[in-house]
């Protein structure tokens, strides 16, 4: 695996892959890497001839008071992990590289970057579509492979791509648990002992939502009231847990058939989101 952390080194090493009209896949990331990760880089490797990773912990997509300088930063074990399934070059960019001067130009996508984390974290999706932008027109992928744990990232990336038109197809890969259930996260190593016993109940309080639903329960409010409290009294503080059309992560009515159900909370300091799509039966 070969590794650059300048653009022009990077498009350098690019321009052979396209004369010879490879395949190329390009998997963001921000590092800290765990096996969620290394299950978007093996699905690349099946999907095309080429794989590039990034990693670049970007500092537009956090909020003042949010641990962008202490978010781990684990570059050289992360390189080993990459190599040993089979990634081809490792974009390993500093801050900068991919913002040499203040930006200018912002990327909001309407409806979808002020909703859900993006009430919790104003600008935070506006930072991150503007990095994957970026990210984009530094490599000019073919694939974009993206994990579905966090789904309204990937719902506005998809929507940003196709309001763009920018030439890259977009796949979701499903969300990586541990055996009990927690979604695995970069995040899930600030939790304390207790807290990490306590974590797998926002899956499962998924979960009894997602059976409600299909068991033809209509009372949505009732539904997401309910885990709530739940999760409230299993100690975490609830930012939200949401029934949405998975379309557009709006709130789902009775005569919406296929359904997300989006939610994020806090374990002391840490904050957890997950997800379940589901589909009614009603």
């Amino acid at each position: 695996m070969q590794t650059v952390d300048r653009i022009e080194a990077l498009r350098m090493l690019l321009k052979p892959w396209r004369r010879a009209d490879l395949k190329i896949a390009f998997v963001p990331t921000m590092g800290n890497l765990h096996a969620g990760h290394l299950r978007l880089v093996e699905a690349a490797r099946r999907h095309a001839d080429k794989v590039v990773v990034s990693i670049f912990v970007n500092p537009t997509q956090f909020g003042p008071t949010e641990d962008f300088a202490s978010y781990p930063r684990t570059e050289a074990d992360d390189s080993a992990k990459l190599s040993e399934v089979g990634a081809d070059l490792l974009f390993l960019p500093g801050v900068a590289e991919i913002y040499p001067r203040a930006s200018l130009t912002t990327i909001s996508v309407a409806g979808l970057s002020t909703i859900h984390c993006g009430a919790s974290r104003p600008g935070h999706f506006d930072g991150v579509a503007l990095v994957v932008c970026k990210l984009l027109n530094m490599v000019q992928p073919d694939l974009l492979l993206l994990g579905e744990k966090d789904f309204q990232q990937l719902t506005l990336i998809r929507r940003m791509v196709a309001d763009l038109n920018l030439p890259v197809a977009i796949q979701g890969v499903a969300t990586e648990r541990d055996d009990d259930g927690l979604a695995l996260s970069s995040r899930n190593g600030y939790l304390t002992a207790p807290q990490r016993a306590s974590a797998p109940e926002l899956y499962r309080c998924l979960r009894a939502a997602g059976d409600a639903i299909q068991r033809g329960e209509r009372d949505f409010a009732g539904i997401e009231a309910a885990q709530s409290l739940r999760l409230t009294q299993a100690g975490f503080v609830v930012d939200y847990f949401t029934i949405c059309r998975a379309a557009d992560l709006a709130p789902a009515t009775s005569g919406d058939m296929d359904l997300v159900i989006l939610a994020a909370a806090k374990l002391g300091n840490t904050r957890l989101i997950d997800n379940l799509v589901c589909r009614s039966n009603g």
